[in-house]
């Protein structure tokens, strides 16, 4: 590489820092006597391009003297790898534990962890297994609770009686979607779950008579014990006054807590099932390359359908607990940047990883929350820490794949470099 390149790339990205940042930060807005005026601020602007051009050329100067050896697992992989088999018992046990020491704000910020993660891992289905990319997830996630809170209001049904009719009626979604798109890969593929999701979020905006339009849905019933209602009264009925308990609102957002866990556990438990089957395998395969599937006499229909139906079911099951913690559903809690953000989970995590999805959402979902108190500067840190990592971690926090069926009983993981970037 010539000893010119790094500059000349460090030059080029602070080119485009400048473009990006003279606009947005460069101008500042205020109040004036006359009305609203902008203040320049091109201090500000330089800082920044000049921090981008440095790190830039940081950046570019440690890829060229890493070991190419290095590049694809590395010392983070390892470590990763090394940390699995202690990893995972140690998250689930703190996530059984959690409640029990923790106030109502980080109880709160663990079941919007959860619920992300439940979302990562049902779209890593159709994503990370089968290799179909779908921009439009949360069209399930919105057929979910929607679902739910018609059929509960209309019924007089309860939460987990509704459940796996929120479940099938996000599949059979799921399948209409699988239609039109089987022929589709790639871009396209992506274009047309897009408008999918965006066609869901618009027919929930238009048809006022069935889901209220952009009012929504309110008053959808909250979920029960064993018909035990969580309420701030003692009376018969009740949690409170079955157990001889004082009231209080923390016993039910866990309840809440610990459905949404159980909720998160099944979709694991399923999917890791699911892999070691022969659908699984075929999901897998399909991934990898479609054409020699088709050689091998492998129904791609089929294969294709069933991937879409089972990650809309689970995400399904999202949207129906969703509806049921808010007691309130609108579209606007159903945009791209939700499907944007559990893709986005997916990708980082490593797609195909169960468990780098669980460390992708507590990056992404619990670390905007920890930088709360720097309101004004918590997205542009944790942009830079995505960047950051796509850097460092092009292929995800969780690279090395364990294979679904092995001749030996303790056969090593696939390693970082055998695995194409993008497609796990």
């Amino acid at each position: 590489m010539s000893q010119r390149a790094p500059l000349l790339d460090a030059f080029l990205s602070a080119l485009v820092a400048l473009g990006l940042f003279a606009p947005m930060v460069g101008l500042q807005t205020t109040v004036g006597v006359h009305g609203i005026v902008l203040v320049p601020r091109p201090f500000a602007v330089a800082a920044l391009v000049g921090a981008v051009f440095v790190l830039r050329l940081l950046v570019r100067l440690w890829q060229a003297r890493r070991p190419p050896e290095h590049a694809g697992v590395g010392r983070i992989g390892r470590a990763f790898a090394g940390l699995g088999p202690y990893l995972v018992p140690a998250l689930l046990a703190a996530a059984l534990l959690m409640p029990w020491f923790a106030n109502r704000a980080t109880i709160d910020l663990g079941v919007l962890v959860l619920t992300y993660v439940m979302l990562g891992w049902g779209l890593n289905i159709v994503v990370g297994l089968a290799g179909l990319l779908d921009l439009g997830y949360v069209a399930f996630y919105a057929v979910g609770a929607y679902s739910y809170a018609l059929i509960a209001e209309n019924t007089g049904l309860g939460f987990w009686s509704c459940l796996p009719a929120a479940g099938a009626l996000a599949a059979l979604w799921g399948i209409t979607l699988g239609f039109p798109v089987l022929r589709l890969r790639g871009d396209y593929l992506a274009i047309v779950t897009l408008a999918f999701g965006e066609i869901i979020r618009v027919v929930l905006l238009n048809w006022v008579s069935l889901t209220g339009g952009p009012n929504g849905i309110s008053g959808i019933p909250r979920p029960t014990l064993f018909g035990l209602r969580f309420t701030m009264s003692d009376e018969p009925g009740t949690f409170a006054g079955f157990f001889h308990l004082a009231p209080s609102p923390m016993q039910r957002q866990i309840f809440l807590y610990y459905i949404i866990l159980v909720l998160a556990l099944l979709t694991n438990w399923v999917t890791l099932r699911l892999r070691r089957q022969p659908l699984g395998r075929v999901w897998e395969a399909l991934r990898e390359d479609e054409i020699a599937c088709r050689s091998l006499g492998i129904n791609i229909t089929t294969t294709k359908l069933t991937a879409f139906a089972v990650g809309a079911c689970f995400g399904g099951f999202a949207g129906a607990f969703f509806a049921t913690r808010q007691g309130f559903i609108s579209p606007e809690s159903f945009t791209f940047m939700e499907s944007a953000t559990v893709l986005a989970i997916v990708v980082l995590g490593g797609m195909g990883s169960q468990l780098g999805v669980v460390l992708a959402a507590l990056v992404m979902i619990g670390g905007p929350e920890m930088f709360r108190p720097l309101a004004d500067y918590r997205m542009l840190i944790f942009g830079l820490a995505l960047v950051v990592m796509m850097v460092l971690r092009p292929r995800g926090l969780v690279t090395e794949r364990r294979p679904s069926v092995t001749l030996r009983r303790n056969a090593g993981a696939i390693p970082a470099a055998m695995i194409a970037e993008g497609r796990g």
